[in-house]
């Protein structure tokens, strides 16, 4: 279990970062002061406009970068593995043979993957919280949600194909700001080195370091039938940084929990990190069980296993944190001091002193109906591509027919590109994998809510959970992207004529799920937002906007340095090197590097540095994320971190938590001497000048 030193209580207990290293920090707001202390750096304001449109965001949940003028992005295997995958057969497998377009016609478009580039950020602060002033419960909610939606349907005007707009909580509420973005969706596949090679060292090297691993990807996005132009890229460093030089992560770090209440914390860990963990835990063998069956099933099952063991490993370090006395010391600590300060004065008590409680009567509320939110809103009991097509339809098509500013959120004008391109998606869905998804997810659906509940009856009828996932997988059409699209095209009208059973089955769940998913927005959701926001305004009052806003998966900047650290009294170097890279190999996976690697041996440079350390401060969500010098050039791209850095939610510690990145000289030297893309190598060294 992870523990605290007690100078990092000092280091928390103010609120703000006392430690340049710590920090998540938005564009707009870089602690200037902090980094020219500790660094001699001051980003200009031309510096960070670069950086801010040279990075990248994968709507899927990581983070990249544009790496040559003409839209080439860099970001990691473990981010491009699903369209990897998609585009993979059984007789063609790019998991296990790599991938590489040795002519720009050789690119393959990527079935589901959106680039996001953020062009500007607006504070509309004021607007939001005037359509919400004087309002709680459902009128709180609705108009909450109203007023975010009117302003990304005005943001994004007439060019929702290109243009991306979304409304973000800081400061939990704090803060409201407008992040446009520049949208890409022909993306295409340039290059992807093998699975063993991707995630070489497998499970039990991940969230460890020394690392050995090139977990790389590279893709194009591509504009008007060709490839993009763009002002703003990264340019390869090919020395890479030095021990103790400062270094920028840019990317977009899913999210944190650093400013949560006592009460919210305490949901998590006994409530939401558990039953999940459970839950993986056995997806995990289910997953495994079925890819045993078949070369075929193995490679059908890969990227699913390999994101839920990740999962499991990422929470299962929160929840170590969570359940460290000193974590939770800490966290009463700041909240007890906010408090103090809120109830010294009887105008802040009168406006804010009732937040907390309020915050921890909706937990409660929370804990008695979390599980059927889960199962019934939230897909725990409908694991399966078809259901969520389905899902998609019956709801998509009745919201679309709404005013945008009435729509369930993930509907809205904003939104709805993206959902059409993962409905219209070309990727394959294998119906022996989807009976076998669907039919254990509907037996855990079974045995969270009870055989005799109601829900549970009208779903499975008198069938067990295995024949209803059977029956549905062998009549359903909706593996055809064709039948899909005529539904949505054809409207709430034609999904309502459908006799395909999964919009059967959808149609019949989507009652129960929108009733629990309004009680939950209403009773729960609008209770914390609002409440949340009064507690951050008397953080504003306390501590100014020294600090930084938990991770939203939107743009953020983190200052660190190449540092190893500590380890039981072990020192561990920041570097490892192309020769401990073969040291690591057994031969057996997964430490089993590729034919390719092996026969390429005698060409590579071994003391070439493999991958580094950094204090930089991440989540998941970085993965993929730019690390740049101060010149803004590529030094590294990250992909893990350490295993203290699993606490990261909660806290930072600079003297242990890591980001672990490959290096760039490594992926240079990779490309060019074992995988042969002298395309790309010419690529990336002519964006050098």
């Amino acid at each position: 279990m992870y523990k605290l030193a007690v100078g990092i209580f000092l280091a928390f207990a103010t609120g703000s970062a006392a430690l340049a290293g710590e920090g998540m920090w938005t564009p707009d707001n870089l602690p200037v002061a902090q980094l020219q202390a500790k660094y001699g750096f001051t980003p200009t304001a031309e510096w960070t406009t670069h950086a801010q449109h040279a990075a990248l965001r994968l709507a899927g949940g990581c983070s990249g970068s544009f790496v040559s003028p003409n839209g080439l992005v860099l970001t990691n295997h473990h981010c491009v593995n699903s369209c990897v995958q998609q585009l993979s057969t059984a007789d063609k497998d790019f998991i296990k043979s790599g991938f590489l377009a040795k002519e720009e016609k050789d690119e393959i478009k990527c079935p589901e993957i959106e680039l996001n580039r953020l062009d500007t950020i607006a504070d509309v602060t004021a607007r939001v919280k005037q359509a919400t002033a004087g309002k709680s419960g459902e009128a709180y909610s609705k108009a909450d949600k109203a007023i975010k939606s009117e302003i990304e349907k005005e943001c994004v005007a007439q060019d929702s194909a290109s243009t991306r707009c979304d409304v973000v909580d800081l400061y939990h509420g704090g803060v409201y700001a407008l992040y446009k973005y520049h949208r890409y969706q022909d993306v295409r596949l340039v290059f992807a080195p093998e699975f063993e090679m991707a995630f070489f060292g497998g499970d039990p090297d991940n969230f460890n370091f020394p690392r050995y691993d090139l977990d790389m990807g590279m893709l194009r996005a591509w504009e008007g039938g060709k490839p993009a132009t763009v002002a703003d890229y990264f340019p390869f460093s090919k020395d890479g940084a030095a021990d103790g030089e400062m270094v920028v992560t840019i990317g977009n770090p899913g999210g944190t929990d650093r400013q949560l209440t006592i009460a919210e914390l305490e949901s998590a860990r006994d409530l939401d990190l558990i039953a999940r963990l459970l839950l993986l835990a056995e997806q995990r063998g289910m997953i495994e069980q079925f890819r045993s069956e078949s070369p075929e099933h193995w490679r059908i099952g890969q990227h699913d296993l390999f994101s839920v063991e990740n999962s499991f490993k990422a929470l299962r370090g929160r929840l170590l944190a969570l359940q460290d006395p000193a974590v939770f010391a800490l966290k009463r600590k700041q909240e007890a001091e906010l408090r103090a300060f809120v109830d010294a004065d009887p105008a802040r008590k009168a406006k804010a002193g009732g937040a907390w409680d309020a915050i921890a009567r909706a937990m409660d509320t929370y804990r008695t109906i979390e599980t059927r939110y889960k199962y019934v809103e939230a897909h725990r009991g409908f694991f399966s591509e078809y259901y969520a097509h389905a899902r998609t339809l019956v709801r998509g098509t009745i919201e679309r027919g709404k005013p945008n500013a009435e729509r369930l959120r993930e509907y809205t004008d904003s939104k709805l590109p993206s959902v059409t391109q993962q409905l219209l998606s070309s990727a394959p869905i294998y119906p022996d994998y989807e009976q076998v998804t669907l039919g254990w997810s509907l037996t855990k659906l079974r045995e969270a809510l009870g055989t005799d509940d109601r829900f549970v009856r009208q779903v499975l009828g008198n069938d067990a959970p295995d024949a209803v996932a059977r029956r549905l997988v062998a009549t359903t059409k909706l593996g055809d992207p064709a039948v899909r699209k005529a539904l949505w095209d054809g409207g709430a009208e034609a999904v309502a004529k459908s006799d395909d059973p999964f919009i059967e089955l959808a149609r019949a769940v989507d009652p129960e799920a929108r009733a629990i998913r309004k009680r939950y927005e209403n009773e729960v959701e609008a209770i914390v937002d609002k409440n949340s926001e009064l507690i951050a305004a008397a953080r504003f009052e306390k501590y100014g906007t020294s600090a930084y806003p938990d991770a939203t998966f939107t743009q953020r900047f983190s200052f660190g340095e190449v540092r190893g650290w500590d380890e039981k009294g072990k020192a561990v170097p920041p570097f490892t090197d192309i020769a401990g890279t073969f040291a690591h190999a057994t031969g057996a996976y997964p430490f089993a590097l590729p034919a390719s690697w092996l026969a390429a041996k005698d060409r590579l440079d071994l003391r070439k540095r493999m991958n580094l350390a950094t204090t930089n401060d991440i989540i998941g969500g970085n993965s993929g994320s730019p690390l740049v010098n101060a010149r803004g050039e590529i030094v590294g791209l990250v992909f893990d971190g350490n295993i203290h850095s699993l606490g990261g939610n909660y806290w930072y510690d600079e003297r242990l938590n890591r980001t672990v990145s490959v290096h760039s000289g490594a992926i240079l030297e990779a490309l060019g001497k074992v995988y042969g893309a002298d395309r790309l190598v010419r690529e990336l060294e002519s964006a050098r000048h």
